[in-house]
């Protein structure tokens, strides 16, 4: 008996797997009877190959909608299938897809030949390289991906989860996810760092690393060579340093990243640079500048000539301050010329130019063509060498205002630079107008901090510095009784600080610093010169954001010296 029903069984699934495959052969003749009434071409999918890349010409949600898929395509030539050419959403998503320049050719296929390519959706990696190089993530799914990263946690997880798969498109989908993550969260910078037997990811956030996670070295390989491929690297060659590029459309935004792969012992270490426009167009009032400052600076910009630089290391902002200025000094009347490397943002009206050294065109090579077409404003992204140091500090001197930066710790230190670039000591003054200083510290979590009472160390550094203000209108309104500590949470992922505001000091050329200049000065001849001009020092601009609760003193030790 029980063997007898095992065969009943056994036939039952038999007779299952029939049915089946009448109903699809079934549904395959009334799709291809069906074709011939139309007049339309018929195919069975699931004996002919799917371009994947094809896909990405329509979003699942609306191929699913319309019940079309596009499987194939040549340049703008497409082939599409249907299950119905007269069906109205058909022919509104096909009549879409001819106003995006696309030549389709239809096809009518069964439901479940659509199932089939709608299935493959799910092995689609949301980006894909452009023609220009471009790593294209502006699709719908990417943009949600950048909603769904708020903390260090979700990106984690989420990458933790991709690798899980181990499926073919999975190293695509960890550099969305790591992309993605880094326009939410506003990092600068992200490193990718092997060690011994695991490989490391950071995040630069408000200036200060903070590890992700860590993952494997055969994902990381792979990670690497898919990075090399879209910044145009060289794949095969691994013991030489190696600087790329490539941009990120999401919305209407570019986001340009900067591929800096280096050697190392344990495998090629990568940092990408992320030059995101909305983290760059920054309000020259939102700036972080004292009151009093910004009013000698508002009046600076509105100069016809002369030059203002802003000097400080790498990354403390001294681009975004300048950027500002432009800004604000742009109106239609005036013509104003960037020199840039790279153009980081892009301002309306204003012509900005890309510097390459690698073909010849240098800063000062840009700069002298910048002058042939009469412009009243010019923006230098940097000076670092003579030749652009001479035709900056002459377009100065020639009723041109400049705009540049200089790498200095302060901005008593301009004065000695120039003169180290071999500028003439009598032209400096008559060029220079102002010279600003700047860094940039992370701010107080304003949901979490915690406020403290000021004692001990703490009280006799800020009390140090705060004697040293010889204009007493600073302090005015200044309690120095209490300061604020960092706590964390989930406002700010745990880390207690969320965003960054500038601190700055400055100095500006009158007779006093000219006399000085001539004599081939230190800095400590530029800054005593400067006294009488009664500004505030790096220094006690950050104290005094200390004891407003906006950054913490261990913030501002991290970006400067407090015992010079």
């Amino acid at each position: 008996m029980g063997y007898n029903e095992c065969m009943v069984k056994f036939d039952e699934i038999k007779q299952n797997e029939r049915i089946v495959t009448l109903h699809r052969k079934e549904e395959e003749e009334l799709a291809e009877t069906l074709a011939a009434h139309h007049g339309v071409a018929y195919l069975d999918l699931s004996a002919h190959p799917i371009n994947i890349d094809a896909m990405r010409i329509l979003k699942e949600a609306d191929a699913r909608a319309a019940e079309i898929a596009v499987f194939n395509a040549i340049d703008k030539k497409i082939d599409v299938a249907v299950l119905s050419p007269d069906g109205e959403k058909v022919q509104a998503a096909v009549e879409e897809l001819e106003k995006r320049g696309y030549k389709p050719t239809l096809y009518m296929v069964s439901h479940q030949s659509l199932e089939r390519v709608w299935d493959r959706y799910k092995d689609l990696s949301y980006s894909f390289e452009t023609k220009s190089g471009a790593l294209d993530i502006s699709n719908d799914e990417i943009l949600d991906l950048t909603k769904k990263v708020s903390t260090l946690a979700d990106i984690k997880k989420m990458i933790e989860e991709v690798l899980a798969l181990k499926r073919a498109y999975r190293i695509s989908r960890i550099l969305e996810i790591i992309l993605a993550g880094s326009i939410t969260l506003n990092a600068s910078d992200v490193h990718l760092e092997p060690e011994d037997s695991k490989v490391r990811l950071r995040y630069r956030l408000d200036g200060v690393l903070t590890d992700i996670l860590f993952f494997d070295k055969e994902t990381y390989e792979l990670l690497v060579s898919r990075l090399k491929l879209v910044s145009e690297l060289k794949l095969n060659v691994k013991e030489k340093a190696q600087d790329g590029r490539f941009s990120i459309k999401l919305s209407d935004a570019e986001i340009e990243i900067r591929t800096s792969v280096l050697p190392g012992p344990y495998g090629e270490s990568v940092v990408l640079r992320v030059l995101n426009p909305d983290s760059i167009a920054v309000e020259l009032d939102t700036l972080g500048i004292h009151p009093m400052l910004l009013e000698i600076l508002k009046k600076e910009i509105k100069k016809p000539n002369g030059m203002i630089l802003t000097t400080g290391p790498t990354g403390s902002g001294k681009t975004t301050t300048l950027y500002a200025f432009l800004k604000k000094i742009y109106n239609p009347e005036i013509k104003v010329i960037t020199i840039e490397n790279p153009i980081e943002y892009h301002i309306e009206g204003i012509v900005q130019t890309q510097a390459d050294a690698d073909k010849g065109y240098t800063f000062a090579e840009g700069l002298r063509s910048a002058l042939r077409q009469d412009p009243d404003v010019i923006m230098v992204g940097e000076i670092r060498d003579n030749e652009t140091a001479e035709v900056a500090v002459n377009a100065a001197l020639t009723g041109h205002l400049v705009l540049s930066t200089l790498h200095t710790n302060n901005a008593a230190g301009s004065f000695p630079r120039l003169l180290d670039l071999g500028v003439n000591s009598k032209v400096i003054s008559s060029a220079l107008n102002i010279t600003i200083a700047q860094r940039l510290v992370r701010t107080l979590c304003q949901k979490c901090k915690k406020e403290i009472k000021l004692e001990g160390v703490t009280k006799e550094t800020i009390e140090k510095i705060l004697a040293t203000v010889t204009d007493k209108k600073y302090l005015e309104g200044i309690q120095t009784e209490k300061i604020w500590a960092p706590v964390g949470c989930s406002e700010c992922s745990g880390l207690g600080y969320k965003g960054r505001v500038g601190v700055y000091e400055a100095i500006l050329v009158d007779s006093e610093i000219e006399n000085a200049v001539i004599s081939n000065p230190s800095e400590r001849d530029i800054r005593k010169a400067a006294e009488n001009q009664k500004l505030l020092t790096l220094s006690q601009d950050g104290v005094l954001k200390v004891l407003k609760g906006e950054t913490t003193l261990d913030e501002l030790e991290r970006v400067l010296d407090l015992s010079v």
